[in-house]
């Protein structure tokens, strides 16, 4: 039976990049059938990537089938995959955020989560030697992926082996690493087709504070006048979609990638309580500016509190 390999649903570059260079691996190295599969549209940078590197854009699944063989990337946690995930197969786990729990397998299997900044990353150090054998569409996958998660170095999670990493596939591929980024970040950065209930959730995971079921959105841009212009009628959205998603509430970072800050979105009491609490924030008005705010996972999630 095929091994689909697939990430988080709403999946960012990472989560739809790494699915596909973890089946190539698994199919053309290892000799395995399997194949990439995501949880949902990617979104405009991803979606550039794919072009860019000559993809067509993966299936897109709502469940797995009992005893369904797959490898599950860049997550961890069964809130951000398939409802029967627990009924499939899970043969691996390769990711670096962390251990929520909950997952169950049929038996042991390989779980590898590290430290680093990107999925890729860590794929790259498993093929070991093997990776002499990546293909350029491969390496730029790679690449994008590693740009993407450490917003071209400027993310906190961004480790020395990240960074290497992506200046020798840049090399490899006869890229500048800064241009590139920018055409990706640009892609991002272009949210005009999308509804506000599609902003909010494009890039998104649940958390649970003291109770409280937030859905904690992130928006990074080069251009944050762009959905800051929209700010009324996200906060409109944000109570909609917190009661068709079951959460008590979202809280919508929008973060300035070039100049390393967040901005967020403060439409109650609730949110005003977050951001004064966990970032230390006066607020005053329905927007507070959190200066060198720029990672979910490093500086967002474990610093939340009411």
């Amino acid at each position: 039976m095929t091994t689909l390999v697939f990430g988080h649903k709403a999946p960012d570059t990472d989560s739809t990049g790494s699915p596909l260079i973890w089946a190539w691996y698994l199919t053309q190295v290892k000799g395995q059938d399997a194949k990439a599969v995501l949880l949902g549209q990617p979104n405009t940078e991803a979606a550039f990537v794919l072009n860019r590197w000559g993809y067509e854009m993966p299936e897109i699944i709502e469940d797995v089938a009992d005893d369904q063989p797959c490898v599950v990337v860049d997550t961890n946690n069964p809130a951000e995959l398939p409802a029967n995930i627990n009924g499939a197969d899970v043969q691996a786990i390769i990711d670096h955020h962390k251990l929520v729990g909950g997952l169950e397998t049929k038996g042991p299997i390989n779980i590898t989560i590290r430290p680093l900044a990107c999925t890729a990353t860590i794929m790259h150090n498993l093929m070991g030697p093997n990776a002499d054998k990546l293909t350029d569409p491969v390496k730029g996958l790679m690449l994008s992926c590693i740009l993407s998660d450490t917003l071209e170095f400027r993310s906190p999670t961004t480790t020395e082996q990240d960074k290497a990493l992506a200046e020798q596939l840049a090399a490899d591929l006869g890229l500048n690493l800064t241009d590139y980024a920018a055409e990706m970040f640009a892609a991002k950065s272009d949210v005009s087709a999308f509804s506000d209930a599609e902003l909010i959730r494009m890039d998104s995971k649940e958390y649970e504070v003291s109770g409280t079921k937030f859905r904690v959105s992130v928006l990074e841009t080069t251009a944050p006048e762009i959905p800051l212009g929209r700010k009324d009628s996200l906060m409109a959205s944000m109570k909609d979609v917190a009661a068709e998603d079951g959460v008590d509430e979202v809280l919508l970072f929008v973060v300035d990638i070039l100049r390393e800050e967040a901005t967020l979105l403060v439409p109650n009491d609730t949110v005003k309580t977050v951001a004064e609490k966990s970032f230390g924030a006066n607020v005053d008005g329905d927007t507070v500016v959190l200066p060198g705010v720029m990672s979910r996972k490093k500086q967002i999630i474990p610093n939340l509190a009411l």
